[in-house]
């Protein structure tokens, strides 16, 4: 009622405008930089930290993979957000992401996956700088706890070769990293520093909540301590077509 009575307004000024430029989903920020008010965290025992707006995420020893996730979930939406990461480490977002209380099982293509309780799974975008490797898959789709590598798929395929050929020119080692995530439907894309990366049709999970992961890093001595930053977090939330 309000968008149409503005759209009056405009119209009764002589301006020009749209319905979509007046009823367009505006973006809101994931996180109010200053608490984690509205996040829990779930998983391991890495730590989590604000500093000047940023969140952060630093790596302890002997613990497995940590979720600082959303209390709310989210279906069809535009995300975006930045960040940078030790080059020694790995890390990732996770999107329509679950968690439950009890051990469950997925099914997808005849095959069962058996999903412990607490155990984090769904959809990762990766933050994965492996110059060591030459595996540069950030802003690859990962599915945490169930199927593994969905964009790119297999380590030897022109889609990897082509990623890590990409990412070794896009990617801002070192410096902040800019990542737009659609996802709408069944349809999932991500774009890092501009440019367009996976794009990938899996129906498999259609809401959850969103979560910035801090990795793993067992007993290396190396990389504990290790550090991840996000900032700029916001979402679009966008009506089902």
């Amino acid at each position: 009622m309000r968008s149409s009575l503005l759209l009056l307004l405009l119209f009764g000024l002589g301006w020009s405008v749209s319905f979509a430029e007046v009823a367009a989903p505006a973006a809101v920020d994931l996180f109010n930089g200053r608490d984690f008010s509205g996040w829990v965290k779930r998983g391991g025992e890495a730590n989590y930290a604000v500093e000047n707006g940023e969140i952060v995420g630093t790596t302890v020893a002997n613990t497995s993979n940590t979720f600082l996730c959303t209390e709310k979930t989210y279906g069809d939406f535009v995300l975006e957000y930045e960040f940078k990461v030790d080059p020694r480490l790995n890390s990732g977002v996770q999107i329509r992401s679950l968690c439950y209380d009890q051990p469950t099982q997925f099914e997808w293509e005849g095959k069962t996956y058996d999903i412990r309780a607490g155990r984090v799974h769904g959809y990762q975008v990766e933050i994965d700088p492996d110059v060591e490797r030459k595996r540069m898959w950030t802003a690859g789709i990962y599915e945490e706890g169930r199927r593994g590598w969905l964009y790119p798929r297999g380590a030897k395929s022109e889609e990897a070769k082509a990623f890590t050929e990409r990412g070794l020119r896009i990617f801002k080692q070192g410096d902040w990293n800019h990542v737009r995530v659609e996802a709408i439907g069944d349809s999932i894309k991500t774009w890092l520093n501009g440019t367009l990366c996976a794009d990938l049709k899996d129906a498999a999970t259609a809401r959850g909540f969103i979560a910035l992961q801090v990795h793993s890093v067992g007993k290396d001595e190396s990389k504990v301590g290790t550090q991840v930053r996000w900032r700029n977090l916001k979402i679009t939330e966008l009506t089902p077509r």
